[in-house]
């Protein structure tokens, strides 16, 4: 009589990290780049979903880890939050942009009208009006940080962060340990 041989262990199945960028200048991205070679690593127990890494365009339905880079600035980026929030259980705000408002949230000061019309019909080039075509983003009052739209599971501050933080971050969150970053790794220039 031969033995039963038990069914082989199941792989663990590979998290899902997702990434996208609202209203900054896509230094975060660049910083999670900067992880080097470490990526084929997080390649090991991770696989990325939404990203510009991957040129993928949505979110799957679920995806472990969010990664969200920039401020909220117009209609299109409230909608692209809400649904990248909604697909994702644990969301990070990924820089200063998304963590405070950063440098597009210099413009709060300013009132949107008035700039519109300044750039647009005092100094602008051809016909001296406000654009205004419906596929171009409706621009909000003013500039938010993401938390004020959705819940944010965790701040990775910076402007950008380091690679070197954000591979601590995701490598803590990753082992099931509570992300902790230290002060030599936290950078506000």
């Amino acid at each position: 009589m031969s033995a039963v041989m038990p069914p082989p262990l199941a792989a663990k199945p590979k998290l899902k990290i997702a990434t996208t960028s609202l209203s900054g200048c896509f230094g975060c991205h660049t910083s999670l780049c900067d992880i080097d070679e470490r990526i084929l690593e997080l390649a090991e127990v991770a696989e990325f979903d939404r990203s510009p890494l991957t040129d993928i365009k949505h979110c799957s339905a679920h995806v472990d880890i969010g990664l969200i880079e920039g401020s909220v600035c117009n209609a299109e980026n409230v909608h692209v939050l809400r649904e990248f929030r909604a697909s994702c259980k644990i969301l990070v705000a990924l820089g200063a942009c998304a963590v405070n408002g950063g440098l597009p949230a210099s413009r709060n000061a300013l009132d949107v009208a008035d700039c519109l019309q300044r750039v647009y019909c005092e100094r602008g080039v051809g016909r001296h009006q406000v654009p205004n075509d419906p596929e171009l983003p409706l621009l909000l009052d003013k500039v938010r940080p993401i938390n004020e739209v959705v819940r944010i599971d965790y701040f990775i501050p910076g402007c950008p962060p380091s690679g070197d933080a954000i591979w601590k971050f995701l490598t803590d969150l990753i082992a099931g340990r509570m992300p902790r970053l230290e002060h030599g790794l936290l950078r506000f220039d």
